[in-house]
C-alpha cells in the first residue's frame, strides 16, 4: 500500500485553509515520517482525535492518495486477458466471495470513484448515466474541483409514477460539486409513450441544446442494467417499463441496456423497437465518445456487461473480481 501526501499549492488564510494545512502537516509526520498519532498530537497542539479527524480529512480531499498494490498475480492475470480479448483497460477489484452483493457494490463503486477523479479534467464535458450502480460511485467521489467542465445527464428519469428528477439530480449534483462543474439535466422520460414524440421533442432547441453536450462528451460514465436477471437494475424496478415492453425486449433478444439504450448478447441493437422510444444516446454515438467507463458488479451483470464489450462500448471497465473471471472464461 502507497499513501502520498501532497503539497499545497495556494496559501489561503481562511478558517478552511488553516485546516487544509493543518491536515497537509499532519499527513506529512503519519504517511511520510511515519510519526505516532501521540507524537503529531503534542507537534500540533492539538488531542489524538483531532489528529485522526485531520487525516480523514487529508483522504477524503485529496490531500492524501492510496494506492494498493496488489501481489495477486491472478487478478493481473484476468485484467490483462480481459484487456486482450475485448481492447479495454480492466480493473478488477478483489472481492472475497463471502462479501454481500451491497458490500460488494460498495466496494467496486469506490474504486470506480477513484478512476473517475483520475479521469476528469478541467474543459471537458463529462457524461453519466443514472442508475443504483452510478448512485454508490457518486458518494464515494473525492472533490477535485475543475475548471470549465460539465456534466451532462445521459438519458432521461421520468417515468408515469415520478418525474426522476430528485433520483437523476441527486447523482448528478454529487458529480458536480466533486469536480466544480455545471451540471445540465436532460428533463425528459426515460422511454416515450410513442416515438414521434420523441423525434418532436428532439426538434426543441433546448433539447438540441443537450443533445450536442452529448454529441461532444469527453468521458461517459455508466452502468449496465440487466432485464431478466434475479436481481434486476433500477430501471426495471421503478415503473419505467411495463408487461409489453418486456416482451418486446424478449423477441428481439436484449440482454442489457447502458442508458436505457438495449442491445443484444453481441453487442447489436438494430431493429430494436424499444431503442425507438428511449431517451437515451445512440449506441453509435456513445462509441464516439474517447473514454467509455462501464462499472459493474455481481453476477447477475454477466449477460449485459459481456454484450456491452462485445459491441466495444467501453474503453475502460471496473467490475468485481467474479464477474471479470466469468467474463474472461466465457466463449
Amino acid at each position: 500500500m502507497h499513501k502520498c501526501a501532497k503539497g499545497a499549492a495556494v496559501e489561503d488564510y481562511s478558517a478552511e485553509g488553516r485546516r487544509t494545512r493543518q491536515a497537509l502537516r499532519a499527513a506529512q509526520l503519519y504517511y511520510v515520517q511515519d510519526q505516532t498519532m501521540e507524537s503529531i498530537a503534542r507537534e500540533l497542539a492539538v488531542s489524538r482525535s483531532s489528529v485522526s479527524r485531520l487525516l480523514s480529512f487529508a483522504r477524503d480531499t485529496g490531500i492524501v492518495e492510496i494506492n494498493v498494490s496488489a501481489p495477486d498475480q491472478h487478478v493481473g492475470d484476468i485484467e490483462r486477458r480481459l484487456g486482450e480479448r475485448y481492447s479495454v483497460r480492466a480493473h478488477v477489484v478483489p472481492t472475497p466471495d463471502t462479501l454481500s452483493d451491497v458490500e460488494r457494490l460498495e466496494r467496486v463503486g469506490m474504486n470506480a470513484a477513484r478512476l473517475v477523479g483520475e479521469f476528469v479534467e478541467s474543459h471537458m464535458t463529462v457524461g453519466v448515466a443514472w442508475g443504483s450502480t452510478m448512485s454508490v460511485v457518486s458518494k464515494h467521489l473525492v472533490s477535485r474541483p475543475t475548471r470549465h467542465s460539465e456534466i451532462v445527464q445521459m438519458n432521461g428519469a421520468g417515468n408515469t409514477q415520478s418525474t426522476g428528477i430528485e433520483y437523476s439530480s441527486d447523482i448528478l449534483q454529487r458529480f458536480g460539486q466533486a469536480f466544480g462543474a455545471r451540471v445540465q439535466q436532460f428533463p425528459v422520460p426515460a422511454f416515450f409513450d410513442d416515438p414521434s414524440t420523441r423525434e418532436a421533442l428532439w426538434r426543441e432547441r433546448s433539447i438540441r441544446r443537450l443533445l450536442e453536450l452529448q454529441s461532444r462528451m469527453d468521458l461517459a460514465i455508466f452502468g449496465v442494467g440487466t432485464p431478466f436477471s434475479e436481481v434486476p437494475s433500477h430501471v426495471y424496478i421503478g415503473g419505467f417499463l411495463g408487461p409489453n415492453d418486456y416482451r418486446s425486449l424478449k423477441a428481439d433478444h436484449a440482454v442489457g441496456d447502458v442508458a436505457t439504450v438495449f442491445f443484444r448478447a453481441d453487442g447489436s441493437s438494430t431493429n430494436i423497437a424499444l431503442n425507438a422510444r428511449s431517451s437515451g444516446p445512440r449506441l453509435a454515438t456513445l462509441k464516439r465518445v474517447p473514454r467509455r467507463l462501464c462499472v459493474a458488479s455481481g453476477a447477475q451483470k454477466f449477460a449485459g456487461v459481456r454484450g456491452a464489450l462485445e459491441g466495444s462500448l467501453v474503453t475502460d471497465l471496473v467490475v468485481d473480481e467474479a464477474l471479470a473471471r466469468r467474463l474472461a472464461e466465457s466463449r
